[in-house]
């Protein structure tokens, strides 16, 4: 790879207070995706064994796994498509924003929604809006997070999507606190779900909450970042970044990928879809999981959460770092393997059986399970991005974003259903398949990703320390 010494011109810095404006986009995204995994699956689990009069949960998990499939069907196809369509837009207000406000909005009102209608066992209600939210939020999903690479060179992206990162994390701690003060196992408790017999305001709050929250978030980042004005004002350390990019060969405006370069992109891709099989089998189920075969309160998810949030706190704050020493791949192999100790680890839990009308005890090693799944899958998830929209040219961020999160929502396709199938299909294990599971794919994925090639940016002074964190004022 050609490497340009640049130890005389002045130093590439992350603007911090900017970045961390733009993770507000993350901040939205993150709070509504934690309640939405969170409390949906269990909703669609308990609606269905209404309606097919069926006491047994692992009877139903195959329709609770097509249904979470079919909405991120219609997002994995449009991912690329809004990308795509935001990177040709231009607009007064940029052309990232208008997709941003609109996807917003209309998330936001249908979100609050989902409860209402399963209070009233409104299955094709609940079905609809989860899926009008679904094709909205990836409407906002894609345009957001180019922001980043848009208006950040290419040397300092894996610091800054650690901070944009910590940002989201943040707004999944909002909806964490919200899980534990509104209780979904004590609503299920309290019969057949009628506005009768249970209290909607313990299921309808954390999404009211994550609704008002996220407009405030998009608010916030309409108000702060002025996308063309930017992109006038940075145009010359972006034109450094292509420069200095960690790509095998370079890449360069209106020609197409080198064929080092399309296939660490493909192999990039393809691991990803794998570990976001192991981690998105893990996130959707947990909930259940804990209430079906841990037996334990629904409480005890959100602690796990919050474990798992602080552990990958840490991990966006290091991944940088560890990444300018050792490269982002070998930054990404930690993060992964860490994963796979965690979910084989999940494989040993053993089934809880408390006395009747009683929770049985959680677990202590689930707690350790979610403390290396998160600071492991963020240090994966701080480089993952940087690699691919590495590969894009300043047009094409939007596109190669859109790629990123297609792999991630076909995965997140295709596991609901096999989890759901395996499930329902080897009764014998019953829940007991869902760490397997987990660990098979995420060996895969380690096994792929071996085969990315490592490149690092020699000769180049890149700022370090607090130096590297730029101006924050």
């Amino acid at each position: 790879m050609e490497s340009t010494n640049i130890g005389s011109t002045p130093k590439l810095k992350l603007n911090v207070k900017r970045t961390m404006l733009i993770g507000f986009a993350f901040f939205g995204i993150l709070l509504l995706w934690q309640v939405y995994d969170s409390w949906c699956p269990t909703f669609l689990t308990e609606i269905f064994m209404d309606a097919l009069g069926t006491g047994e949960e692992t009877e139903v998990q195959y329709l609770v796994g097509i249904v979470m499939a079919l909405d991120n069907l219609a997002a994995l196809i449009m991912l690329p498509v809004f990308g795509r369509m935001s990177d040709k837009t231009k607009t007064p207000i940029g052309k990232r924003m208008p997709f941003i406000l609109l996807g917003t909005l209309v998330s936001a009102i249908a979100f609050p929604f989902i409860p209402v209608c399963f209070h009233y066992s409104n299955v094709a209600g609940v079905i609809s809006l989860m899926a009008i939210v679904i094709f909205f939020m990836m409407m906002y999903r894609s345009p957001a997070v180019a922001l980043m690479p848009d208006i950040t060179p290419k040397p300092l992206r894996s610091k800054a999507n650690g901070i944009i990162n910590i940002m989201g994390y943040l707004g999944g701690a909002f909806a964490t606190l919200a899980g534990i003060v509104f209780v979904l196992t004590d609503y299920l408790g309290t019969g057949k779900t009628t506005w009768a017999t249970g209290n909607i305001w313990a299921i309808e709050a954390p999404f009211l909450i994550a609704s008002v929250l996220m407009v405030a978030s998009a608010l916030v980042l309409f108000f702060t970042i002025k996308e063309n004005k930017l992109e006038r004002e940075l145009r010359p350390e972006m034109e450094r970044g292509e420069r200095e990019a960690q790509s095998v060969d370079r890449v360069e405006e209106g020609k197409p990928l080198s064929p080092a370069n399309r296939r660490m992109l493909l192999l990039i891709l393809a691991a990803e879809v794998f570990w976001f099989m192991a981690d998105n089998a893990v996130g959707t189920y947990f909930g259940n999981y804990v209430m079906y075969y841990v037996h334990a309160s629904s409480q005890t998810t959100m602690i796990t959460t919050i474990l798992m949030g602080v552990a990958s706190v840490i991990g966006f704050a290091v991944a940088g770092f560890l990444a300018d020493k050792i490269g982002r791949k070998h930054t990404m192999l930690i993060g992964l393997s860490l994963a796979l100790v965690g979910y084989f680890a999940m494989c040993f839990t053993a089934e809880g059986n408390p006395p009747a009308g009683e929770y049985a005890a959680f677990p202590w090693h689930l707690y350790l399970v979610y403390i290396l799944k998160g600071f492991g899958m963020s240090l994966v998830n701080t480089c993952s991005f940087p690699m691919v929209v590495e590969l894009a040219t300043g047009k094409k961020v939007g596109q190669f974003t859109g790629y990123y999160y297609a792999a991630s929502m076909g995965a997140q396709t295709l596991t609901p259903v096999l989890v759901g199938l395996v499930i329902f299909l080897v009764p014998d294990f019953g829940w007991r398949m869902l760490p397997i599971y987990a660990t098979i794919m995420m060996g895969i994925s380690i096994a792929i990703f071996l085969f990315v090639k490592n490149v690092k940016i020699h000769n180049v002074d890149t700022p370090k320390g607090l130096e590297a964190m730029g101006d924050i004022d």
